[in-house]
């Protein structure tokens, strides 16, 4: 089964991934030479998030929200969408979108399909992240700085990040595109484990959520 078929175009509770912890992880391999110095190489393109959704449950009821989506979902086995609070827009978090926000490429005079991204830079060094899960409903585009509409002058496909223009675009044109998104995830564990005591004392399941490749 492909990952896009083992994948719920459904989001995880947004007001219980709001307290959650997590953020992106990179994989390094570091060797450290005889003479001291180090060789490091990293197999990951692309740094891959995870987080806790443990640490967003307030009462008795959001834990049964979770254990109703995790049985949905059927535990580790299908993928779902995920609202990382503190990355989840094409433009700064306490900003508003626009179609500007993000570069997705030029025309050449042929081709009509463009994959969203999203630029981190710093340093004068910048990564771009593949974005698969836009908000419907969110998408903002521009060709050449000029607003465009959808339906119109272009389509979406939500489930894999792909925008698609009605007549090719013209050599040189830009391509930008501001939006919201989610970060494809699956449950990181095959049991979620609950005590009423423990829970009313304070003490909060751990729910691990791991980022998928699409």
């Amino acid at each position: 089964m492909s990952e896009q078929r083992n994948f719920h175009e459904v989001r995880f509770p947004a007001d219980l991934s709001f307290g959650s912890v997590g953020g992106p992880e990179r994989r390094a391999e570091i060797v450290t030479l005889a003479n001291g110095y180090e060789e490091r190489n990293s197999p990951w393109a692309q740094s891959r998030r995870r987080y806790d959704a443990g640490l967003g449950l307030r009462s008795l009821d959001d834990v049964a929200e979770l254990v109703a989506f995790f049985e949905a979902r059927a535990g580790q086995l299908y993928g779902f969408r995920w609202k990382d609070w503190a990355d989840f827009k094409s433009c700064a978090p306490s900003a508003s979108v626009t179609p500007l926000d993000q570069l997705l490429g030029q025309g050449d005079g042929a081709a009509r399909d463009f994959a969203l991204r999203k630029v981190y830079a710093s340093g004068g060094q910048a990564h771009w992240r593949a974005i698969a899960k836009p908000v419907r409903g969110s998408l903002q585009v521009a060709l050449a700085a000029k607003p465009l509409r959808e339906g119109i002058d272009w389509e979406a496909d939500y489930e894999r990040g792909v925008l698609t223009f009605a007549d090719p675009v013209p050599e040189g044109a830009e391509v930008r595109a501001g939006f919201e998104f989610d970060v494809p995830v699956r449950f990181d564990t095959d049991v979620i484990q609950v005590s009423v005591a423990s829970f009313q004392a304070g003490d909060l399941p751990m729910v691990p959520v791991v980022e998928i490749r699409l």
